[in-house]
């Protein structure tokens, strides 16, 4: 890698805080397609099902996820589905074209979900307060809350995959790769400067706690190297300040830092990165 991270630019963007941030858990337009269900759809169904990609991923796949995708084809989202980029226990990956270029759409498994561990880090956020048991609407409100996330991340100047488009169990947002198959994580690259790549983790972090979040996940795996930038990755389980294990969640991203950056030569401490992450007032409203 080079020796320089591009850092982005906050801007001047107004996002909402937490007190004010409405996310709506409801149902949904894909969710009335999935029970009324018209020719137009049940073709599009098959399509899907029949395409070789898709072909061992069917319990991905259930009438109410191709009934979201489709709301999304015909919303001028998406316009075609590509293949698989990573899979994994929560969800599947695929990239797919859009109207602008190529997309990545992210799916999470509604059965296959660790609903325990998604509970956990929704119970406390208050943009989900009277959120029920019902795994169901757990999942879908943690799709949501990564969407949400993302905006507010992207607006705090923290360069994500930007967010385009949410629809029950699915995520549309900014494909982060090239034709050679989605950017590597920092993990896997030779850090040449690890002072300047500490600098821009840590300004990263700072700028998501002055905007009221805190990753909960922070660590080379989820961020990835792209076009001299470094680009975070996963938001879902990004908290808000006012989670009740905030702190915690704060304080084990900055060992994550801490740990990787020392692994590179350059001797740093988790005190020093929260000391740092820390010096400014979280502003949810983005003011």
């Amino acid at each position: 890698m080079g020796d320089e991270f591009e850092l982005v630019d906050p801007g001047e963007v107004q996002s909402p805080g937490d007190e004010w941030e409405e996310i709506d858990v409801s149902d949904t337009e894909a969710d009335r397609i999935a029970r009324k269900r018209d020719r137009e759809f049940e073709q599009f169904e098959e399509r899907i099902k029949d395409a070789d990609q898709f072909k061992v991923e069917q319990s991905v796949f259930d009438d109410a996820t191709l009934a979201a995708l489709y709301k999304l084809v015909q919303d001028g989202h998406v316009e075609a589905f590509g293949g698989p980029l990573s899979t994994g226990k929560e969800a599947n990956v695929y990239t797919a074209l859009g109207p602008e270029g190529e997309v990545a759409v992210k799916i999470y498994r509604i059965n296959a979900s660790n609903f325990r561990q998604m509970r956990e880090y929704l119970e406390g956020d208050p943009r989900f307060e009277g959120l029920g048991g019902n795994k169901k609407d757990v999942v879908l409100a943690w799709v949501k809350k990564e969407y949400a996330n993302l905006r507010r991340a992207a607006a705090a100047g923290v360069r994500v995959p930007e967010p385009i488009a949410v629809e029950r169990n699915v995520l549309v947002m900014e494909y982060i790769g090239d034709e050679d198959g989605r950017a590597k994580r920092l993990g896997e690259v030779h850090v040449e400067n690890p002072r300047t790549a500490y600098e821009v983790l840590v300004e990263y972090m700072r700028r998501l706690y002055a905007a009221g979040l805190v990753h909960g996940d922070f660590s080379e795996y989820n961020v990835v190297f792209q076009d001299g930038q470094l680009v975070v990755i996963d938001l879902g389980q990004a908290v808000t300040v006012h989670h009740p294990n905030s702190r915690e969640f704060l304080e084990r991203d900055c060992r994550n830092v801490a740990n990787f950056i020392s692994r590179q030569g350059l001797e740093v401490t988790e005190a020093d990165v929260l000391e740092v992450v820390t010096d400014v007032d979280p502003d949810p409203s983005g003011n």
